[in-house]
């Protein structure tokens, strides 16, 4: 009697034990990996999302104010050296929600690091503005401040989206993206050897030490950068003079596709 009256609960025992049916483990597995695929995402974006600052960097007289005045009103207008931040918000078309924070920081060898210091956390992107008729005389100051970002824990551990911006192209002598391009590389790959095997770094405050920059053992090229790099050819001048429209139809674009 006792027997019989313990089955029905010994049945039960043995459903629960019972190995789950495999198709179900399956469809249960699958589920969990999605979930937990859309929380890193939306972790992910939203620490993205917290940061909508454009950064417009360069040496100076690269033209990155005559930039940042005509992608806010069109309009041509004669510009000094900056020696603060000037920012505003960017909106892509007319579409409200797709909008960026443009910050123009100052150029000045002096100056530029500490403005970076202050911003550098906020960067979604990076547009760093070269002038490409100077570039030949210039490219090692450049290449030096680039290295400099480049290098910089912060901006390495967001990996803020970088576009290089060889601007004046509406000048003759101007040199072409690719080759400013390249001649960077070549200049960052020696740059990275130099600052190897220095005691110190460039900037020790900026960067907070020596950081490998590119894979060890290969020549620089920015296909080894943890962020996505680009290069456009632009004129903030535009090839018709200040009565005319400016040149930057990529940078645009590029905006447009970071916002």
């Amino acid at each position: 009697a006792m027997a019989g009256g313990l089955e029905p609960h010994l049945e039960a025992l043995g459903r629960e034990l019972r190995p789950p049916d495999p198709t179900v483990l399956s469809v249960v597995l699958a589920l969990l990996a999605v979930a937990i695929t859309l929380l890193i995402w939306r972790f992910v974006q939203g620490r993205r999302s917290g940061r909508k600052a454009v950064l417009l960097l360069g040496l100076c007289d690269a033209g990155k104010t005559l930039l940042f005045a005509r992608l806010l009103t069109g309009k041509y207008r004669n510009t000094q050296t900056s020696i603060t931040d000037s920012s505003a918000v960017y909106r892509v078309g007319n579409d409200k929600s797709a909008n960026v924070t443009l910050i123009d920081l100052p150029g000045h060898e002096s100056l530029r690091l500490q403005f970076l210091e202050r911003f550098k956390a906020a960067a979604r992107a990076i547009v760093f503005v070269v002038d490409s008729v100077a570039f030949q005389r210039e490219v090692k100051d450049v290449a030096e401040f680039l290295y400099q970002v480049l290098v910089d824990s912060t901006v390495l551990k967001n990996a803020p989206a970088l576009l290089i911006a060889c601007n004046k192209q509406d000048v003759t002598m101007a040199k072409s993206a690719k080759l400013i391009q390249q001649q960077l590389e070549k200049e960052l790959n020696t740059l990275r050897v130099t600052c190897s095997a220095a005691p110190t770094s460039l900037d020790g405050s900026a960067t907070g030490g020596h950081t490998q920059l590119g894979k060890k053992g290969k020549d620089f090229d920015f296909s080894q950068l943890p962020m996505k790099v680009e290069f456009v050819e632009c004129s903030a001048r535009g090839s018709k003079g200040e009565e005319g429209d400016a040149d930057f139809e990529g940078l645009e674009k590029w905006l447009a596709k970071i916002a």
